[in-house]
């Protein structure tokens, strides 16, 4: 039975608000970050009057937007990493077998994440500068520091996710692995994670994304040397002027790599997360 005109119409008209509402403020930024600072500060226009394409020139001589970019590529790319290879095998091992306080160790990896993370930001503070002061490793102002950081917010999530996902797949698998001679680490390597790639990459995604935008602890936690683009932004607002046109093309830079990831990406990471949230 077809739907009623009525509800096509509502239908219509809903989603076009809706790609409107998603779509101007990305239009804004593309069209300030295509103006000269005067037209940006003055009053708005929906078409520019004059072009250009200097901002995009000049952003990288304001603040050094090139190391705070290759800092958060080092900082998230390291997290990404870690994460998902901890979350695999702390999965692997709470799916597939039992132990003694399995139950405790999965709700408190869940239980994490019900703390704002600002609760964390004075400890880790104290604890980074007294194991630098104890031992002089520096963990306080360092890109270690940071990525050890941000695998307490990334980690427990990934590791839920990833036990809901390996206890989707059978268990048969495993056994016809053994069977053929693997061991407990062949069979995860060679079977386990090739069927559970959707699930491995949406937790990638995840905690790149996570150590990607992330403001509090990286404001906190890094010098002017280690300092990340989600706080290196903020280089473009001095005490005389606002460079408004050069934020926003600075904005669309270090967005790129988060899009184009997310869109490479998306199959499977639409995929991942639905078996995790079904599982």
């Amino acid at each position: 039975m077809a739907p009623p005109r009525s509800f096509l119409w509502s239908r219509r008209i809903f989603l076009t608000l809706l790609t409107g509402f998603v779509l101007v403020p990305v239009y804004v930024m593309v069209s300030s970050s295509l103006k000269p600072l005067a037209d940006v500060t003055g009053r708005f226009r929906w078409l520019p009057s004059d072009l250009t394409i200097r901002p995009y020139v000049d952003i990288w001589s304001t603040v050094p937007l090139a190391r705070y970019f290759v800092n958060s590529l080092i900082v998230a790319g390291a997290a990404t990493l870690c994460s998902v290879v901890i979350a695999v095998f702390a999965a692997y091992a709470v799916s597939r077998y039992s132990f003694r306080g399995k139950r405790v160790f999965t709700v408190t990896v869940l239980s994490t994440q019900m703390f704002p993370g600002i609760l964390f930001l004075l400890p880790l503070f104290l604890l980074y500068v007294n194991i630098g002061n104890a031992t002089g490793i520096a963990l306080f102002g360092s890109r270690g520091g940071l990525i050890l950081t941000y695998l307490t917010f990334s980690l427990p999530f990934s590791i839920w996710m990833l036990i809901g996902y390996f206890d989707s797949v059978p268990r048969d698998l495993d056994e016809a692995a053994l069977v053929d001679g693997c061991g407990p680490l062949g069979a995860l390597f060679r079977v386990v994670v090739p069927a559970a790639t959707p699930g491995i990459v949406a937790v990638a995604v995840y905690a790149f994304m996570t150590a990607w935008g992330e403001v509090l602890f990286a404001s906190v936690m890094t010098n002017d040397t280690t300092r990340t683009l989600a706080v290196g932004l903020q280089g473009y607002s001095t005490l005389n002027d606002v460079y408004w046109n050069q934020i926003m093309a600075a904005s669309l830079v270090v967005s790129v790599p988060v899009v184009a990831g997310f869109l490479l990406l998306q199959r499977y990471l639409v995929a991942g997360l639905t078996a995790g949230a079904v599982k």
